[in-house]
């Protein structure tokens, strides 16, 4: 009786059995193909131009005269009280037709000259018109202040 779940004899082991056949030689492997030198560090690929993009469009340049109301109309509200708010509402005005004209910015700057100019003229007019009276009141009864 022979037992079948037994591993099969090794016919290379038997006597008189021919050797196992040579194992054949890897395959010779050939060079990877030359793909040309390395580009020199710093040298840019040839790819063409940017596209051009614009960016953002200037600003309009500002009426030089708007600025010198603004200015002029803040040094006569606080230093050079009527001839700065006069010189302050003759260039805002003056601004304000330039820029009808032209196309230039500072036309915020100008209607600020001008309402800076007007308030500081009212204030100066007002203020002199008190000076004006309170003079007028010492002078009037100025004999009815103690003498020392």
């Amino acid at each position: 009786m022979s037992d079948t779940n037994s591993p099969a004899p090794d016919p290379a082991a038997q006597p008189g059995a021919y050797p196992p056949p040579a194992q054949a030689a890897p395959p010779a492997y050939s060079q990877p193909p030359a793909y040309g030198a390395a580009p020199a560090y710093g040298a840019a690929p040839a790819y063409g131009a940017a596209p051009g993009y614009g960016g953002y469009p200037a600003p309009p340049k500002t009426n030089t005269l708007a600025i010198v109301s603004l200015i002029s109309s803040i040094a006569g509200f606080v230093i050079i009280y009527i001839i700065g708010s006069i010189v302050g509402i003759i260039t805002g005005h003056m601004s304000l037709s330039q820029l009808k004209k032209s196309n230039e910015g500072g036309r915020g700057l100008a209607i600020a000259g001008l309402i800076i100019g007007y308030v500081g003229l009212v204030l100066s007019i007002l203020g002199l018109i008190v000076a004006i009276a309170f003079w007028g009141f010492l002078v009037a009864n100025i004999d009815q202040f103690p003498r020392t």
